[in-house]
C-alpha cells in the first residue's frame, strides 16, 4: 500500500505547486516516545524521528517541498504513519511486515537517558523492490535527493545506497547524503554531489588518524577522491570545513549555549539541498546550513528551527578561505 501525495499542514506550507522539490530517502524511521517532566508529573511526547524525518523537517520550515519515501509496518508503524502525515510534505509510505523501530528516552532529569531502543526489522526483497522503485522515481522527478541513514544500519542493505546513487547520479539527480561506515562507501561509490559527515565519524570509520584541521582536510581530499563533489566535515563546537568547488573553507556558526547538540547535523544537510533546491550557491548554502545547526542546538526537539529564525542569523556565520592540503 502506498500514501501519495498527503499534504502538512497548509500554515507550514512555503511554496506553491511546481515549486523546487527534495526526494528524503528514509528507510528506517522509527517512533520516538520521550519521558519529560511537567509540574512533577511524568508526560509522554510522542515524534517520528530518524535522520530522513529531521532532515524532512527543516527543509519544510524552509519553505522547499520534499517527497519522503519510506516504509512501515507493524503497531508502531501504524503510529508512524498518522505522525508522518503532518510532517511530511509529500509522504510515499510502503506498509510492510516488517516492523519498523522505535526508542524511549527519559528527560526528566535535564538529560537524554535512553531507556529502551527496539531496532526495526530487516527488509524483504519485495519490500526492497518496491522502495527502491519508489525512491528511484521519485528523485528523478525531484532532482535532488537526500540518501539518509538508519539508526540501525542492520535493516536496509548498504548495497541499496550504491544502486540508488548510481541509477539517480546517471538519470540528472543532484545526490545529498550524510552518511558514514559502510553506508558512505557505498554511496561515493555511485557518485554523490554533497557529503557532510561528522570529524568523529571519519575517527571512527578509520579515515583520518587525529582531530587535527590538516588531517582533516586530507581526508576530505581523498573523499573527493572516491565520488564526493562537496564534501562538509562538522567539528562539534569547532568551525565546520567545507570543502567548495571554489576551493577548502573554514565555517564559523554563532556560538550558543546547547541544550541538545543531536540532530545539529542533519539539520545542517537539510538546510544545505533545500537552499540549492532554491537556487543559492555551494558557499550560500553552507552558511545556511551551519546557521541551522547552530539553531537546532538550542531546541529540544530534533531538527525543529523556525526557517525564518534560520535566515535571520545567517549573517553571523562566518566562512574563511583556507589553503589546501598538498
Amino acid at each position: 500500500m502506498q500514501l501519495a501525495g498527503e499534504s502538512m499542514p497548509a500554515g507550514r506550507r512555503g511554496t506553491e505547486e511546481g515549486a523546487p522539490q527534495i526526494m528524503v530517502f528514509a528507510p528506517a524511521p522509527e517512533l520516538t516516545v520521550t519521558i519529560e517532566d511537567r509540574g512533577g508529573v511524568p508526560e509522554l511526547h510522542l515524534h517520528a524521528g530518524s535522520q530522513g524525518v529531521w532532515q524532512t523537517r527543516i527543509i519544510a520550515s524552509l519553505g522547499v517541498r520534499a517527497s519522503l519515501v519510506t516504509v512501515l509496518g507493524g503497531e508502531t508503524g501504524n503510529v508512524l504513519r498518522t505522525l508522518l502525515a503532518d510532517d511530511a510534505v509529500n509522504l510515499h509510505a510502503h506498509m510492510v511486515n516488517a516492523r519498523s523501530g522505535g526508542y524511549v528516552h527519559d528527560r526528566r532529569s535535564g538529560e537524554r537517558i535512553p531507556l529502551v531502543h527496539a531496532p526495526g526489522e530487516p527488509l524483504g526483497r519485495h519490500d526492497l523492490d518496491n522502495l527502491y522503485e519508489t525512491a528511484l522515481v521519485q528523485g528523478i522527478e525531484a532532482g535532488r535527493a537526500i540518501l539518509s541513514g538508519p539508526i540501525d544500519p542492520s535493516v536496509i542493505p548498504a548495497e541499496l545506497y550504491r544502486r540508488l546513487a548510481t541509477d539517480l547520479t546517471s538519470n540528472g539527480c543532484q545526490v545529498f547524503v550524510d552518511l558514514s561506515g559502510e553506508l558512505l562507501d557505498a554511496a561515493l561509490e555511485g557518485g554523490v554531489a554533497f557529503l557532510k559527515v561528522s570529524h568523529q565519524e571519519l575517527l571512527e570509520d578509520g579515515r583520518v588518524e587525529g582531530e587535527e584541521p590538516d588531517q582533516l582536510m586530507s581526508a576530505m581530499q581523498k573523499l573527493r577522491g572516491a565520488g564526493a563533489e562537496v564534501v562538509v566535515v562538522s567539528r562539534a563546537a569547532e568551525p565546520a570545513l567545507a570543502w567548495l568547488p571554489e576551493g577548502m573553507h573554514e565555517v564559523q556558526a554563532p556560538r550558543l549555549q546547547p541544550i541538545d547538540s543531536r540532530g545539529a547535523g542533519d539539520s545542517m544537510t537539510g538546510a544545505v539541498v533545500a537552499c540549492i533546491a532554491t537556487g543559492h550557491s555551494w558557499a550560500e548554502a553552507v552558511r545556511m546550513g551551519a546557521a541551522a545547526g547552530a539553531l537546532n542546538v538550542t531546541r529540544r526537539g530534533f531538527a525543529t528551527a523556525n526557517g525564518d529564525d534560520i535566515r535571520a542569523i545567517v549573517d553571523r556565520v562566518e566562512m574563511r578561505r583556507c589553503k589546501e592540503p598538498e
